[in-house]
């Protein structure tokens, strides 16, 4: 993805391409002072207004090329409703719909006006972070060497320039965070056969050597001489090597602990012994979005530099239905000691989770841990795609990312936690069971995670419904990126 200059000014730097935002009755929403030939433009509103051509409505474009007595190659209109009404919904769409606009045309250079505007409640320095991050994601397109002769649509754009508006560091954090974002759909979108988890440890060495992190990545025989008999349940199914994979990014004093990232890494999840239904099977590519997003983070981090001590593990393989897999019924040993009696092979994602959890806590002892899996199919049934699921074990943790999740709108919602639903997970033959029945399926997943988090402040992210889309949009998302970005600044700054 081609990385776009941005700039701010008081007035008007180029006479390639204006973007002007337009309240419902047609009248120009942001302050335009410095723009040339300022009553050849007011009349050119009244003009389109008069003739119906300009409406105003939320979301709806209208490009002008040159127009009479304005010295400028393009004028595009956007429509943002009533502004005393503006939702962030609704400015998001606005702001898409003008990128889209830009990508279909020949803008090298645009003047945009839009930051000057916000929702109730935000600031520049949030319109410009949502801006500068929608107008650089829109440019993204997935062009691996699997897809063939595809040939992506090459846009001219170079340069953006926020008049009115001051705010660069915000426009820093979104870019870092659009090229964090890039890398997660990259790595998300690519065949299984391609992104292995080699492939994803090969990534995080190549982010290390980029941006100077620490990386360790254990293997196999590591990882079984160590005593992780939960993962490397699920990988015994597999030839496939697994990887542990451990990455360090130091931005503040040595003695500070780190906050932790564990993202879940089935690069293709079959569901093993306990097989999944043929129909949309090809998706379960995308159930190494936990890592992928962690590794997009981080990507961000390397940009950003922010003081702040962060570290990554991220449990990787296949799920496969091997001879020699993990069968229902089979009781295998945690890194932590605990059994666990797997009553089915496809809730693999905690089974890796688990040990993850449990050596993050051993060889780095963070201060927060957060977790991130496209765990459960019941976090979709329970919120669809629009919002994450979190649950934890310190409210202040949960609270504190349920904000930059609203902040950034890569929005979260909290699930409960409690005795009830842990009764689920009851085993006659282990420690517990690795499923709790089709009840309240996304608390008991974590639920499960709980039982390994208890000696620190802990959160669990499920991203089931929002790390990819389905139908004819199929693609990775790259969240919950934005909003971990934004927690990892927040913190940082506190």
């Amino acid at each position: 993805m081609k990385n776009l200059s941005f700039s701010f000014s008081s007035a008007s730097q180029t006479d390639d391409t204006w973007i002007v935002p337009v309240d419902k009755q047609g009248n120009i929403a942001a302050d335009t002072t410095g723009l040339s030939n300022q009553a050849d433009l007011a009349n050119l509103m009244q003009e389109l207004t008069d003739s119906g051509d300009l409406k105003g409505a939320l979301g709806k474009t209208l490009t002008l090329i040159k127009p009479q007595g304005i010295k400028v190659s393009r004028l595009i209109l956007v429509g943002l409703g009533e502004l005393d009404k503006l939702t962030v919904k609704g400015y998001l769409t606005a702001i898409k719909a003008a990128a889209e606009a830009v990508k279909q045309n020949g803008s090298e250079q645009i003047d945009n006006f839009m930051a000057q505007i916000h929702p109730e409640g935000f600031d520049k320095s949030w319109s410009t972070l949502q801006n500068t991050l929608i107008i650089q994601q829109s440019l993204y397109q997935y062009s691996h060497a699997s897809r063939g002769k595809f040939e992506p649509l090459e846009s001219r754009l170079q340069q953006v320039n926020f008049v009115g508006c001051d705010e660069a560091n915000a426009a820093l954090q979104a870019q870092a965070t659009a090229k964090g974002m890039t890398l997660t759909k990259d790595l998300a979108n690519m065949p299984s056969n391609f992104c292995t988890p080699a492939y994803l440890a090969e990534t995080a060495e190549q982010l290390a050597k980029d941006y100077g992190f620490d990386v360790n990545i254990l293997e196999r025989e590591q990882m079984i001489e160590m005593g992780m008999g939960s993962f490397m349940a699920v990988a015994q199914g597999t030839p496939t090597p697994p990887k542990m994979i451990c990455l360090s990014y130091q931005g503040a004093d040595a003695e500070q602990a780190p906050i932790a990232l564990v993202g879940k890494g089935v690069t293709f999840d079959t569901g093993g012994i306990s097989l999944k239904p043929g129909a949309s099977m090809d998706e379960m590519k995308y159930d190494m979005g936990g890592a992928a997003t962690v590794l997009g983070v981080f990507k961000a981090l390397g940009e950003l530099k922010p003081a702040i001590n962060v570290v990554a593990v991220i449990p990787s393989t296949e799920n496969m239905p091997a001879g020699n897999a993990i069968k229902p019924g089979d009781v295998v040993t945690s890194l932590s000691g605990q059994t666990i009696e797997i009553l089915n092979t496809d809730a693999e994602g905690r089974l890796i989770l688990c040990d993850a959890l449990t050596y993050v806590q051993q060889a780095y002892k963070p201060a927060k841990v957060i977790d991130m899996a496209t765990l459960t199919g019941a976090c979709i049934i329970a919120l669809g795609n629009h919002v994450s699921a979190v649950l934890g074990n310190n409210q202040e943790l949960v609270d504190e990312l349920i904000a930059s999740g609203q902040y950034t709108y890569d929005r979260l919602w909290q699930l409960p936690l409690g005795e009830e639903w842990d009764e689920q997970l009851k085993s006659n033959f282990a420690d517990m069971a690795n499923i709790g029945g089709r009840e309240g399926g996304t608390i008991t997943a974590a639920q499960f995670l709980a039982r390994y988090t208890k000696e620190v402040d802990w959160a669990h992210l499920d991203i089931a419904g929002t790390a990819w889309t389905s139908g004819a949009n199929k693609g990775a998302s790259g969240r919950p990126v934005p909003t971990l970005v934004q927690f990892l600044v927040n913190s940082a700054n506190a």
